[in-house]
């Protein structure tokens, strides 16, 4: 297996546009990656929670993968979400990212049954692997027991290794439990962690995180990367800020419905069933909430 290029940094799970007929707006998500490649952003991370990837179908999904490829985009900079209920999905869309190019497959445990051994995930991620064996593109583990109610967890990640090398290449951490981060960033050196705050953004620099994906960077972007390249604290700070407006409300929709006022587009805050539009009467208060925070930047 080649060596891959590195994910670090800040990384945005970047949200997808939804169109007038609730199709994914493959035009208005490319124009997306490429402002926030521009301005702030190391990376990003493609179809995962915030881009809605698992309400999409199958085909949805690799269209979405081929127009970000077929617009230039760095793929080498891009991560996607390949995880899937079904094993034949999560292989096919494995897959297609590793013909495309991208990264790294972000991939969950399939998460339909819950409290399966050891033994299923592991045959799940063999299966990936094998399938991907002629392209063979790194896996990173997607850790997010909340959503998928089934654990990486640390023994289960040494398991992984042990069996598929450097295939296996890190994990990004959304449950929050900072503790658990630090204990899987230690595995082994190679084995790159991503917390889903940018709140780890400065121990990132120098200590055991890679970097982060998360979903604000969508809003933040250019205050992480103040605060990652260059150590600025009170960036740092600005950047949380932004994070917290949505404390108690539904992120996606929240993310979807600041970007429609920053990109002045009434249309990025549509999002697919079974998320529902975020209230107005909370958008009112995180826009504010975003000025604020701007109004006090540098011009």
């Amino acid at each position: 297996m080649a060596p891959a290029k590195t994910l670090r940094g800040v990384i945005a799970a970047i949200a997808t546009a939804i169109d007038e007929n609730g199709e994914p707006d493959s035009a208005r998500s490319v124009a997306l990656a490429r402002f926030l490649l521009d301005n702030g952003c190391d990376g990003l991370n493609v179809l995962g929670t915030t881009g809605e990837a698992t309400s999409f179908s199958l085909e949805q999904r690799c269209r979405v993968m081929t127009a970000y490829a077929e617009s230039r985009l760095p793929l080498d900079r891009m991560m996607v979400g390949t995880g899937a209920a079904a094993l034949a999905d999560a292989i096919a869309l494995t897959k297609h990212a590793a013909a495309l190019g991208f990264a790294g497959a972000l991939v969950l445990p399939p998460f339909y049954y819950k409290g399966v051994p050891d033994d299923g995930l592991v045959a799940g991620i063999e299966a990936i692997v094998k399938a991907t064996a002629v392209q063979p593109i790194p896996i990173y583990l997607y850790h997010f027991p909340a959503q998928s109610g089934l654990h990486w967890h640390v023994a289960l990640i040494h398991r992984l290794l042990d069996c598929f090398g450097e295939r296996i290449v890190g994990l990004k951490d959304s449950s929050g439990d900072m503790a658990f981060a630090r204990e899987a960033a230690g595995i082994a050196p190679r084995f790159c962690v991503f917390p889903s705050t940018e709140a780890a953004l400065l121990q990132a620099r120098s200590g055991p995180f890679a970097g982060c994906i998360s979903a604000t960077a969508n809003l933040n972007a250019d205050l992480c990367a103040r605060a990652y390249r260059t150590g600025d604290a009170a960036a740092l700070a600005e950047a949380v800020a932004i994070r917290r407006l949505f404390d108690g409300k539904p992120l996606v929709p929240g993310v979807k419905a600041l970007l429609a006022h920053i990109h002045h587009q009434p249309q990025w805050a549509r999002v697919t069933p079974p998320l529902s539009p975020f209230p107005a009467s909370d958008r009112a208060g995180v826009v504010a909430g975003y000025e604020a925070v701007r109004a006090r930047q540098p011009v």
